[in-house]
């Protein structure tokens, strides 16, 4: 039962990591230039078909990772020039309307440029084995341990980008004023240009490392985009720290959450009843913190410092 636990808590980090990496651009986004992008996920399913297609090409995984963040972030950069440019002039519900319209034209973009079936990506060779954590106990994926290990590592690059540059302060300025900060000689314009290039290759990142778990689908970005909301609500948007700390909330309630769940309705139920229950539950439970969080604490658990 212990290393049951335990196996599920790395598979929830594991999650919460990858949450991370979408909730991190989009606290980023909405948080730095106001902008409500709801086509976010739309990023994120652009860069999971770049990464399988470059496979596809090359064979090879890490080349064609890179080469998908690269695409995906040129596909950023051009969107921000020619509509979230002018998106950010407009009010939140404008915002909303036409960043749902490019949900639309995204998914349809991606059947007619690469078909309706699902893609699938190969897991890299070397990392296809598993890791003995507990001698002879407890063996964890090792693909599943370099996700946590590039999650971890994108997440302190992060802080010493936002914290530590000066890019970083430019970043913070702009959020906290972006008009006293365009005075203060801050090129306003590019400095968000940056930011939603940098917002779409963390997407094409997550897309990319979640291709050889998940088959790479038309629509994947939209059921990642609640639980990716749901973390910046509860972290506190624009807020590095806050997006960190509610994606491994959300990750850990997700999965343990459900495995105890599941555990403790098995004793008054059959287990069937006790799976869909519990998976149920533990997903409702995620809704509530954040109701909660809403009410009691509304700028976020860990709000962004102006």
């Amino acid at each position: 039962m212990g290393y049951l636990i335990i196996e599920q808590m790395l598979n929830g980090l594991q999650y919460g990591l990858m949450l991370f990496l979408l909730a991190a651009g989009l606290t980023l986004v909405f948080g730095i230039m106001d902008l409500i992008n709801l086509a976010h996920g739309s990023l994120y399913m652009i860069g999971a078909f770049l990464a399988a297609t470059f496979f596809q090409m090359l064979g090879s995984f890490f080349p064609a990772l890179l080469l998908a963040i690269v695409a995906t972030a040129f596909i950023g950069f051009i969107l921000e020039r020619l509509l979230y440019r002018k998106l950010q002039t407009m009010s939140h519900l404008s915002q909303v309307l036409a960043t749902f319209a490019l949900i639309l034209i995204a998914n349809e973009s991606i059947k007619i440029i690469f078909g309706a079936q699902p893609l699938m990506i190969s897991m890299p060779s070397g990392l296809s084995r598993a890791i003995e954590i507990v001698p002879d106990e407890l063996y964890y994926p090792a693909y599943r341990l370099l996700i946590i290990g590039v999650g971890f590592a994108v997440a302190i690059g992060l802080y010493l980008l936002v914290n530590k540059t000066r890019t970083g302060m430019w970043m913070r300025a702009g959020a906290s004023n972006r008009e006293m900060a365009a005075v203060m000689g801050v090129r306003i314009k590019p400095l968000f240009t940056l930011v939603f290039v940098l917002g779409a290759a963390l997407c094409a990142l997550a897309g990319a490392l979640l291709g050889p778990l998940l088959a790479v689908t038309i629509g994947m970005g939209e059921s990642i985009l609640i639980p990716a909301f749901q973390v910046i609500v509860i972290g506190g948007i624009g807020s590095m720290r806050g997006a960190l700390i509610g994606s491994l909330l959300v990750g850990m309630i997700d999965t343990v959450g459900k495995l105890l769940l599941v555990l403790g309705l098995g004793f008054i139920t059959d287990p069937t009843n006790a799976g869909t229950l519990g998976s149920t539950l533990a997903s409702l439970s995620i809704s509530v913190l954040m109701v909660a969080v809403l009410y009691f604490r509304p700028q976020g658990l860990f709000p962004a410092r102006g």
